[in-house]
């Protein structure tokens, strides 16, 4: 069984403001960094540091050679990925002194994907094999229709959350991965419960995986439900939390481990990485969500 990761793979420009810029206004800066990002990018290296076999397929621009270098590093295959045209996708990033942010998000390369370039990367794989969606690439319906059709299953993170997500065919989905935003969205509920139960109702047969932060997760389907609290950590960085409980839950289908066993790897690794400051670099390896204490808590 393989797993071929469709995403998005961004550079990120963070800069430390004392304030949001005002309109007409000129300000510096207290500092820059730049980064790697896109939940595909994340999602494949989580995948990775999980001991996940990855394939990542998409598209990047000339400046964006580092983010494949930092893919192969954590043991991404990147063989199925191409240069495409003008800029990389990109994020620039404004936080203030209060920790909060506002972001301009760019496609570029990411917005670029056609149609036979899907059929290329997906000609690798077969039935069986697990294909992980997010919604930051354009021909999502196409691309979502023609893995179907060579029998992948899909696993599918509806984010970011947008109405063009309600025309996808996404009875093709065999697990929706939401959080309580997403949820929403889709199910026009805002109880957790509710959401997980409308969605369960309106997509038969598809499994629900409803992350809710501090309040844990649920998973519903295939006739089973199962809750579980989170972990309680001091939290530095929330950047990477819900991508790394992404890699860990398809390493979970990938391993044939039970839900309860797959949800309490994916918590664990994830309220690890919010201990740590940054995105990809913040994803736990396998051996420490395996050694941790937290295991016992949940």
């Amino acid at each position: 069984m393989k797993v071929l990761n469709f995403g998005s793979c961004n550079i990120d420009y963070v800069y430390q403001m004392e304030h949001f810029i005002r309109p007409g206004e000129t300000a510096p800066c207290t500092a820059l960094s730049v980064g790697c990002g896109g939940k595909g990018l994340n999602q494949s290296i989580a995948l990775a540091k999980a001991g996940v076999e990855v394939y990542h397929a998409g598209l990047y621009g000339t400046e964006g050679r580092f983010l494949l270098d930092k893919m192969q590093e954590a043991g991404v295959d990147t063989s199925l990925m191409r240069l495409g045209e003008g800029a990389n996708g990109h994020a620039i990033i404004q936080v203030e002194r209060s920790g909060q942010n506002c972001i301009i998000l760019y496609g570029g390369t990411n917005r670029q994907i056609t149609q036979e370039y899907v059929d290329e990367a997906l000609s690798h794989f077969e039935a069986g094999d697990v294909l992980v969606l997010q919604n930051e690439i354009n021909n999502m319906p196409y691309l979502m229709k023609k893995a179907h059709e060579r029998g992948l299953r899909i696993a599918f993170n509806a984010a970011p959350f947008g109405q063009e997500v309600l025309s996808y065919p996404l009875e093709t989905v065999t697990w929706l991965i939401v959080n309580e935003v997403e949820g929403a969205g889709l199910s026009g509920k805002t109880d957790y419960e509710e959401i997980a139960e409308a969605l369960a109702e309106q997509y038969p047969g598809m499994r629900i995986m409803l992350t809710m932060g501090k309040s844990g997760c649920l998973y519903k389907g295939n006739g089973e439900t199962v809750r579980l609290g989170a972990c309680h950590v001091d939290a530095v960085d929330t950047t990477a939390a819900g991508d790394t409980f992404i890699g860990y839950f398809v390493r979970g289908i990938v391993q044939n481990l039970s839900v309860r066993d797959t949800l309490r790897q994916a918590t664990v690794a994830s309220a690890i990485a919010v201990t740590r400051p940054g995105a990809a670099d913040a994803v736990p390896a396998l051996r420490e969500v395996l050694a941790s204490p937290l295991l016992e808590t949940i």
